[in-house]
């Protein structure tokens, strides 16, 4: 197992191992507080589609929008989807595809997708809107977080403008390759300019939590823990 008190890693298949043994997104958020990025987790309401899924990737940005058909013009208002495929086809391994600006009409995500998603060895889904297709999503393990499921199609009433561009969810602003950490307890959004340090904190905070857990068990009063670590 990696030491968490070596703090260093080479690419993201060695943070993601590092990050997945020691970490979990509640330590990760604390950190982003102290470090002035108090804004981070995304809304409580985006939960997994089974609560054991973890969800750890590189962003792959992805903007919807409703649409209500009526035209028979042969640009982008006449494809179903608009650029979904497109989007889906150029998801890259370690990355989570990452879709808002919709209404909550519709499902943004299904198991086709996940099908296609994982072929291409991406790390999950994470929806500002519904799933469905909830059998074959759990049947994969495919990680998705959405709001919920919902079985009515987007093909008619929505379309991908873009992707690969920033996008906001509730006021917190994602860019293309920022870090997703999330599990049952909510999704944070680790921005590249901080994620080193923030990381390698996060780390420090978890091995000094362990501790006090220890010393806690052992009958150490939680004022006295917080005055000997800092952390609680």
């Amino acid at each position: 197992m990696t030491n968490p008190t070596s703090f260093s890693w080479s690419g993201d298949a060695e943070l993601f191992t590092l990050m997945r043994q020691h970490l979990f997104p509640a330590v990760v958020g604390d950190v982003l507080d102290t470090l002035g990025q108090r804004r981070q987790f995304l809304p409580q309401p985006i939960k997994p589609v089974e609560p054991s899924m973890v969800l750890l990737g590189r962003a792959m940005t992805v903007l919807e929008a409703d649409y209500l058909g009526g035209s028979d013009r042969t640009d982008l208002s006449a494809k179903p989807f608009g650029l979904m495929f497109e989007a889906l086809d150029d998801l890259r391994a370690g990355e989570v595809y990452v879709a808002t600006g919709s209404s909550l009409r519709y499902a943004l995500w299904g198991g086709l997708m996940s099908t296609r998603a994982a072929a291409l060895g991406a790390a999950g889904a994470l929806l500002d809107g519904y799933h469905r297709d909830t059998g074959e999503i759990l049947e994969r393990r495919f990680p998705t977080f959405s709001r919920g499921s919902y079985a009515q199609d987007q093909g008619v009433r929505g379309k991908v403008l873009d992707w690969r561009v920033p996008i906001e969810i509730d006021g917190v602003r994602i860019e293309p390759g920022d870090l997703l950490f999330g599990d049952r307890d909510g999704v944070l959004v680790i921005p590249r300019a901080v994620e080193t340090e923030a990381v390698t904190r996060a780390l420090e905070k978890a091995s000094t939590e362990n501790r006090v857990r220890a010393a806690i068990e052992a009958g150490m009063s939680t004022v006295e823990a917080f005055a000997r670590f800092g952390v609680m």
